[in-house]
């Protein structure tokens, strides 16, 4: 089994806190998690990135985290990077701890169960046999309660189980 890299985090060396969780989804976080439940996962950083960075609230680590999976995962597909993969994931996960079980109508729970299952397989993997990623363990972010509104919990379309190779575009610096 191939080990874990280890890296410097960017998570927070303090307990965080945040009364919004009781919030419905602000409209960018549903259009990052519909983007991110479609496998566009550089799109879904960009998105969550916006919205990460205007907020000053606690809660701006939960689209940080949710925003890190996502771009783990782009890691694992789009560049094929072992590392950024595992980090990404990593560091996502740290952050989205203190959101459990819910938070914004995500259930934290079940996308910290599936990225960290996403992990574990990449892990297990290693650096050389990452093309054998099974993509039906790709995370996906779901809704629950009053926040799935009309939506429902976001549909897993095609794009998701094949997800997307894509290029950087033009002089768009990649997910970090």
């Amino acid at each position: 089994m191939a080990r874990a890299p280890r890296g410097r985090s960017s998570v927070p060396d303090r307990p965080l806190h945040t009364d919004r969780c009781g919030e419905p989804p602000p409209a960018l976080l549903r259009r990052g998690i519909e983007q991110f439940n479609q496998g566009n996962f550089f799109e879904q950083h960009e998105t969550l990135e916006e919205l990460w960075r205007a907020e000053r609230d606690d809660v701006r680590y939960l689209y940080q985290g949710i925003l890190l999976v996502g771009v783990g995962m782009y890691h694992l597909f789009a560049r094929r990077n072992y590392y950024g993969a595992v980090t990404k994931l990593e560091t996502g996960l740290r952050l989205l701890h203190w959101f459990r079980p819910a938070c914004q109508g995500v259930d934290v729970d079940a996308l910290i169960a599936e990225a960290a299952r996403a992990r574990d397989a990449i892990v297990a993997l290693g650096r050389e046999r990452l093309a054998e990623f099974d993509p039906s363990l790709t995370p996906r972010v779901r809704l629950i309660g009053a926040s799935a509104g009309e939506q429902g919990e976001l549909p897993r379309s095609p794009a998701r189980r094949r997800p997307p190779n894509r290029a950087l575009p033009g002089n768009k610096a990649s997910p970090s």
